[in-house]
């Protein structure tokens, strides 16, 4: 397995459909579906290089302003300033208090009951493009880029009282999206550049011959 920087290698995979270092053709003609993030490894570095996060964060900040697009890191953003502010705490850097411990014990039950709240969020429209299936009365919903289209087609198939989800294709710019692909995924190989929200469709699936 390669760990490389994720933005170099999507930038490398647009003209090239082989791997980098081995030149072991990755797919002929979709590349980037078959690459996946290394939370593990991310998280390594992270610790490993002070102030790190922070910087990737500004800068990711600056890019989405630059285009003026909505930032989705601004979730995040006020998670890692809580962060800071514990950590301060933490290193005593601040008075400790009689309800410290109290304080700290709530604030990591809220923690644990986040629901990814606190990741890098994605806005989504969610259409429906066929007459055989009902459009959703709540079209709009913003949940974790780290979400798949598996976990949209559930939650459609759920909405719509259908009895699988697997009765569904999801499409971004007419190209159904494969069910492991994740929003930030999808954000970044299918909607580069365009302003938010992400517009996907769904229809009835399809089988191909």
């Amino acid at each position: 397995l390669l760990s490389v920087c994720r933005s170099c290698l999507v930038k490398y995979l647009e003209e090239n459909n082989t791997c980098p270092t081995c030149r072991i053709v990755i797919h002929q003609s979709h590349p980037l579906q078959y690459i996946g993030h290394d939370r593990t490894m991310q998280d390594i570095v992270y610790k490993l290089v002070p102030g790190l996060q922070e910087a990737e964060m500004k800068k990711q900040r600056e890019f989405y302003h630059k285009l003026g697009m909505e930032v989705p890191g601004d979730i995040k953003g006020e998670t890692c300033s809580t962060k800071q502010h514990l950590d301060s705490h933490r290193n005593g850097e601040t008075k400790a208090d009689e309800n410290s411990n109290k304080e700290t014990s709530e604030e990591k039950q809220e923690e644990d009951n986040d629901y990814h709240r606190s990741d890098e969020q994605v806005s989504i429209c969610l259409e429906c493009n066929s007459s055989k299936l009902r459009g959703l009365k709540r079209k709009w919903i913003r949940c974790s880029a780290q979400a798949t289209v598996l976990h949209l087609k559930k939650f459609i198939a759920k909405k719509l009282n259908l009895s699988s989800f697997n009765e569904l294709d999801i499409l971004c710019n007419e190209e159904i999206l494969g069910k492991d692909h994740t929003l930030k995924f999808v954000v970044v190989t299918r909607w580069r550049f365009k302003k938010a929200p992400l517009l996907l469709h769904y229809r009835p699936k399809m089988d191909l011959l």
